[in-house]
């Protein structure tokens, strides 16, 4: 029996990237998968890629009526939510709009927050997973990031909370980041030529997501976890 094969996992920013090497590993572990992105052409080509096997769901997670449409259009309860999908426009405080900053929060917060309640209902009855992509964001401070680190050190903390009151019923919260520079379209517009040298294929990283999906190991319930270091451990 494939590992997954009895799990409906979620995955927000699906179109590409993390997201998108999250989809393909995962369906060869025998998930079946919700796919979210804003991008429909992006969702179609991963689909494709897959078997065409997902739901997708082409949503804005910057607006809240539009994450409440994807939430209405599940078709079953979910055992696994891994919230990718994020924001990072670098600029200057003062060249930062209303716009750009509640779109950032909206997608990286406020969207964490209605897929987690959605879900919750059903994981507080057989249990589940929820896992909050996270980066160095989430901890440091950087120039011209004013927006995301706000949103990256948000979900720390709520994640930290899910952890908390979630324990009891068998669901596991966790944030995790990259933990290697991982090449990504966020990545390809804001890393330096030198750090584009370095950086792997984001399904180097999947490993580390799959096991947090099957095992839910409570030892690391409320953790920030390390993507790269994890799947080293655990590889597929």
């Amino acid at each position: 029996m494939l590992e997954l094969s009895n799990q409906r996992v979620v995955v927000t920013g699906a179109g590409q990237g993390l997201g998108a090497a999250i989809a393909r590993v995962f369906v060869g572990l025998g998930a079946d998968l919700v796919l979210m992105d804003v991008d429909a052409k992006g969702l179609d080509k991963v689909n494709a890629q897959i078997g065409g096997t997902a739901q997708c769901l082409v949503v804005d997670l910057a607006d809240a009526n539009s994450t409440d449409k994807a939430i209405a259009a599940l078709s079953g309860p979910v055992d696994t939510l891994i919230h990718n999908a994020a924001i990072l426009r670098p600029e200057p405080l003062e060249n930062v709009s209303m716009e750009t900053f509640q779109a950032t929060m909206n997608v990286g917060i406020q969207a964490a927050f209605q897929l987690s309640k959605a879900v919750w209902p059903d994981m507080k009855s057989k249990g589940g997973a929820l896992i909050f992509v996270s980066s160095q964001s989430g901890i440091k401070g950087f120039d011209n990031e004013t927006a995301y680190c706000a949103t990256k050190h948000a979900i720390e903390g709520f994640s930290k909370c899910l952890a908390m009151e979630g324990e009891a019923y068998g669901i596991l919260s966790c944030t995790i980041t990259p933990g290697m520079l991982m090449r990504s379209p966020m990545s390809e517009r804001n890393y330096s030529p030198d750090m584009k040298k370095k950086w792997v294929e984001p399904d180097r990283l999947v490993p580390a997501f799959a096991h947090i999906a099957i095992t839910r190991d409570i030892a690391l319930n409320g953790q920030r976890l390390n993507a790269w270091d994890l799947s080293q451990e655990h590889p597929l």
